[in-house]
């Protein structure tokens, strides 16, 4: 097998390429290789993960968006890569149940080729944070932490006649946007749970959050005003915030900190940090220590112009000076970068001159259907508006109809959009199984 260009990795940024290269050059010339059959955007991970989001419902086909937009999919994970060759081995497909290969490791070859592989937790050598905690790095891991805290609730549910107090502790460690916005979910959620069948589970009582944060405060990367606002909205969803806290270890049923106190804690997420996949440095890629492939201000592997990489996967230093955070605001723009870098190419015509610049437009943070708070930049160096409310909140819900638009386009957008609406309105709040 052979594509001019191939995009590994289907999140954000990688789909949104290969779609619109797709468009524009063909399924010959444009492949898009990933281990997953549907795509979730990662933003709504926590979603999923509260169970209020149903990744059968909302993921998009692989399949059906190469077939839409003119780019071959090749399902599969990497497994191997041949920069002098210029090829990259793709990983079969077994079957969990018969353990059976339905699809066998093939060979790809490449001109160019793009990774986009995303991120996994850094758990900076914290012990049993491997063993006894969940990440929402991948739509695999919400789910299963979605059936943990279902299982969990359940018990509680049978248990409350003989045993009045029992609850469900869950503990996040990390207030950065991704564990604020599951505690805000998961308080959501927990209400939704109730009222459908879980009628002595208290949702506010007996479902106890609570968020861990190493900082001084939540929300650290953004303005102070956003964290003040968010804080007092979980504050009246009566979730417990913890700052200056220094986890030490991380058992099955509690977390211990740095000054000997513990927490008792029945499911606990991670969402402290990330870090490159191994794979990256096992490929033999150049790598940061945090595992990101190093990038030049072009967005190209040092030491191989043939081959790019972007989004969180990716150690990129902006024309600032500042490394490029890793947010799907990002991925989207680098994205556009390389895009125009191909087109160019494919015309012969000369490339770009000026590195990728990252320009940040502000930062939204969920706190359910109802509210959000935030921050958006203005034209005007270091200034920013602060929103929150009902506002901030169609400004958040519109970020991911965006993401939509790039890969769908705008009329099936729109069409998916109306007919999610009319579809929640007949479905449960919250997936039940």
């Amino acid at each position: 097998m052979y594509s001019k260009i191939v995009i590994v990795g289907g999140g954000a940024g990688g789909l949104e390429l290969a779609c619109k290269l797709g468009r524009k050059l063909g399924p010959g010339d444009v492949a898009l290789v990933d281990s997953q059959l549907y795509h979730i955007w990662k933003p709504s991970l926590h979603e999923v993960a509260a169970g209020t989001l149903d990744i059968h419902r909302e993921g998009l086909s692989y399949q059906m968006l190469a077939h839409d937009n003119g780019f071959t999919f090749v399902y599969g994970p990497l497994t191997g890569f041949d920069a002098e060759a210029r090829t990259i081995d793709v990983g079969a497909i077994v079957s969990g149940v018969a353990d059976e290969e339905i699809v066998p490791q093939r060979r790809l070859g490449f001109a160019s080729l793009v990774l986009a592989i995303g991120s996994t937790s850094n758990h900076f050598g914290i012990p049993g944070a491997d063993e006894h905690t969940v990440s929402l790095s991948a739509t695999e891991d919400a789910e299963r932490f979605r059936l943990s805290l279902l299982k969990l609730l359940t018990h509680v549910e049978l248990r409350k006649p003989t045993q009045p107090d029992a609850g469900v502790d869950v503990v996040i460690i990390g207030a950065g946007a991704t564990g604020v916005e599951l505690a805000a979910e998961l308080r959501e959620a927990s209400s939704a749970y109730a009222s459908y069948g879980l009628r002595r589970v208290d949702p506010v009582k007996d479902v106890r959050i609570t968020l861990l944060e190493g900082a001084p405060r939540i929300l650290a990367p953004l303005p102070e005003r956003v964290a003040d606002a968010a804080l007092k909205q979980l504050a009246r969803r009566h979730i417990s915030v913890m700052t200056g806290t220094r986890v030490a270890k991380i058992e099955a049923h509690q977390v211990s900190f740095a000054d000997g106190t513990v927490h008792r804690s029945d499911l606990c997420v991670w969402a402290a940090g990330i870090q490159g996949p191994a794979l990256l440095a096992r490929l033999g890629l150049p790598t940061t220590r945090s595992g990101q492939v190093e990038v030049d201000g072009k967005l190209a592997v040092k030491g191989l112009s043939h081959v790019y990489a972007l989004g969180d996967c990716a150690a990129c230093v902006g024309a600032d000076g500042i490394p490029v955070p890793p947010r799907a605001q990002a991925a989207h723009q680098q994205a556009d970068y390389l895009l125009r870098h191909f087109l160019l190419q494919e015309a012969g015509k000369p490339l770009q001159e000026q590195p990728y610049r990252y320009r940040d437009y502000g930062s939204l943070v969920s706190f359910g259907p109802g509210t959000s708070v935030g921050n958006l930049m203005g034209s005007l160096k270091g200034f920013s508006w602060f929103v929150e409310g009902y506002v901030a909140r169609l400004l958040y819900v519109s970020l991911h109809l965006m993401h939509h638009r790039a890969v769908l386009g705008g009329i099936r957008t729109g069409v998916l959009t109306v007919a999610r609406f009319l579809i929640k309105k007949n479905t449960p709040l919250v997936k039940l199984h």
